[in-house]
């Protein structure tokens, strides 16, 4: 199908989308303060938010083919966000060197997902579903390696597609709140919160350091940069330590942990 077939067809999802952003955009950031400091509510929260209720689980105004045809469009609408943030990056230059390898070596930084999550995924039952689904955030290149590394029908890409669609589904939402709550502690600098939004995942990203930017204006555009280019080398530098050190790791603390805290099968 061309692109005019296809925009005829499916018109409801790019009106339905016009309406969301303006509406989201008119309504604005909504600050909710409390006892330690403030959550910040961005515009792209609220169009988040809007679209699940709108979606064929909830209220129905959408088909699922009309949801599978906005999702296959996300990249794309991202595409001119993810070239000024490039733009940016390289404009600035000189405040990504003065940051020094912390860029880099932030990547060691997800290995704690491993710690976290293993055990609390092995207590609750997972067999070996639990390295795919705890070497990382599974983001697109990480469910690539899974299933290239272990086969499509195998426990371990079970494990990573459903983090995958877990992440995509709620993660957006997931990361506002928790960069809002964060940042209201004012333990961290804002500039790292930036460059911890970088998680490998664009939609995230992108929601997490709007609004970061909202709660810091000032530092608005450091932010965005930091955030932009942790996330593109997240996504090149993620796979090497998927490869040689995540999975690995995660395997040999699954064989270790599992005898322990797993469930025996009935």
């Amino acid at each position: 199908m061309n692109v005019q077939g296809k925009f005829f067809t499916h018109w409801k999802v790019y009106a339905g989308a016009l309406i969301l952003a303006f509406g989201a955009a008119m309504l604005g950031p909504v600050n909710i303060p409390f006892k330690y400091g403030t959550i910040s509510f961005s515009a792209t929260i609220f169009c988040i938010i809007a679209g699940a209720i709108l979606g064929p689980d909830l209220l129905r105004v959408f088909t699922v083919d009309e949801s599978k045809e906005a999702a296959s469009n996300v990249l794309f609408a991202l595409a001119p966000f993810m070239a000024k943030m490039g733009i940016s990056a390289g404009a600035n230059l000189p405040k990504l060197i003065e940051v020094g390898p912390a860029l880099l070596l932030q990547e060691f930084g997800n290995l704690g997902t491993i710690v976290l999550s293993l055990p609390l995924a092995i207590l609750l039952g997972l067999k070996r579903e639990a390295i795919g689904a705890c070497h990382s955030i599974d983001r697109d290149s990480n469910l690539g390696l899974v299933t290239d590394l272990y086969g499509a029908d195998s426990p371990e890409t079970r494990g990573v597609f459903a983090v995958y669609v877990t992440g995509s589904v709620i993660g957006t939402v997931w990361i506002s709140l928790l960069v809002s709550f964060i940042s209201s502690l004012n333990f961290f600098n804002p500039l790292a919160l930036g460059m911890a939004c970088g998680v490998g995942s664009a939609n995230m990203m992108s929601v997490g350091t709007s609004t970061l930017a909202e709660i810091y204006p000032a530092l608005a555009d450091e932010i965005v940069i930091m955030g932009g280019t942790s996330d593109m080398l997240t996504g090149v530098t993620g796979i090497y330590m998927a490869t040689f050190i995540a999975l690995p790791l995660t395997e040999y603390l699954f064989n270790k942990l599992e005898p322990l805290l797993g469930r025996k099968k009935q």
